[in-house]
């Protein structure tokens, strides 16, 4: 397995995908500009007429003004039109060569070699830079600390371990914690469940759902004794349920509970009626990350929308627009987390793990009951 994880792994795949990916036009380009879509780095650069400057997509200096911004296919391109190279991400050296990201993919390398996460000041002397500038490129790239990235990947290794049939205790020490207190701590945020739930499989966890047909289709709402945690959309019962059971393929799974029944009503009303909202108790983890962007999304009022841009920038991820996007796409619980809500740049839907369909059919409704309640307050 490549040692290069997260954002880096991500750069990697970027650059398969990158000859199949087009950006056509120039409000797809802009969009990309906007979040900083490393795909868009093998597509085109752009100048910045008020600065005379040709920069990367993902460059990471300011944001320019739209009206300054012009798109070329090569920096060639550019250059002849009068601009030169952008010092900071280089466009005019081969994509994903730069000399920053070469020095944090060895970084990567040298916490992932290490028996114990290395000290900042260690990575640093390799690097040949200060601990504060170093700090600074590694979140820049890889969009996490160094600590945080290392964090990460002694999780993927004790997972790796489980999967591989490692009891829980031998899975701990190999992943580096060096005690089973350091995992147990956030284990249940950092997986999910605890780490003896997810060794079994959630064996022994009882799951109790309901499924009913409503006007965006079949929908389960599922959850544990602490609350809700799966609702999706689906276009069958029989599909949902195999969606639960391939989650939870251990769990002792109740069908019919007159509870979850109940929800799954008050949740199609909400749906048909958005201005009741949604009051049901929740059972989900995910990373830190990932729960400050579900936050976000909840504040989010009914009727109104946000773009992934400035998600990221309400959570201080300016930048992390891509990232926001996966955190969104892993919203286990439709419309309770409104990630409907969140939209491109240009105001287009984007994405919908549930179709872009039931995504436009609820941001209607949503501007339906909001116009319809702005019709009914008394004026002055």
């Amino acid at each position: 397995m490549n040692t290069v994880t997260g954002k880096i792994a991500d750069e990697i795949e970027d650059s398969k995908r990158a000859s199949g990916r087009m950006f056509e036009t120039d409000e797809e380009k802009w969009e990309a500009l906007v979040c900083r879509d490393r795909a868009a780095d093998r597509a085109f650069v752009c100048g910045v007429a008020t600065t005379g400057v040709c920069c990367r997509p993902t460059c990471a200096s300011r944001r320019p003004n739209r009206a300054n911004v012009e798109f070329f296919a090569t920096f060639d391109d550019a250059s002849r039109a009068g601009y030169r190279a952008c010092k900071k991400c280089r466009p005019d050296a081969p994509a994903g060569t730069s000399a920053a990201r070469d020095l944090v993919v060895r970084a990567c390398r040298l916490i992932d070699e290490a028996d114990g996460p290395p000290p900042l000041s260690r990575l640093a002397e390799a690097a040949g830079l200060s601990p504060a500038h170093f700090h600074r490129i590694f979140k820049r790239v890889v969009g996490v600390t160094p600590k945080g990235y290392a964090a990460a990947r002694r999780v993927q290794r004790f997972r790796e371990g489980l999967a591989r049939g490692a009891n829980v205790t031998e899975s701990i020490y190999d992943a580096g914690f060096g005690s089973s207190s350091r995992l147990y701590d956030g284990a249940t945020d950092a997986l999910g469940m605890t780490p003896s739930e997810l060794r079994r499989g959630a064996a022994g966890l009882e799951i109790r759902f309901a499924i009913e047909r409503s006007d965006l289709g079949w929908t389960i709402v599922a959850g544990t004794e602490r609350g809700v945690c799966m609702i999706e959309f689906g276009d069958g019962s029989e599909a949902l349920r195999e969606r639960l059971s391939a989650r939870f393929p251990n769990a002792r799974l109740v069908d019919d509970d007159p509870r979850y029944a109940e929800w799954v009503g008050a949740l199609i009303a909400a749906i048909d009626s958005p201005g009741r909202g949604i009051d049901l108790p929740l059972d989900i983890r995910g990373t830190a990350f990932q729960r400050r962007v579900w936050e976000a999304l909840r504040a989010i009022p009914a009727g109104s929308t946000a773009t992934y841009a400035e998600i990221a920038g309400r959570i201080g991820r300016p930048g992390a627009a891509r990232a926001v996007a996966r955190a969104c796409a892993s919203n286990p619980v439709a419309v309770a987390i409104p990630c409907h809500r969140v939209v491109r740049a240009d105001g287009t839907p984007g994405g919908y793990r549930w179709g872009v369909d039931r995504k436009r059919a609820l941001l209607a409704r949503e501007r339906g009951a909001r116009e319809r309640r702005a019709h009914k307050m008394p004026r002055n």
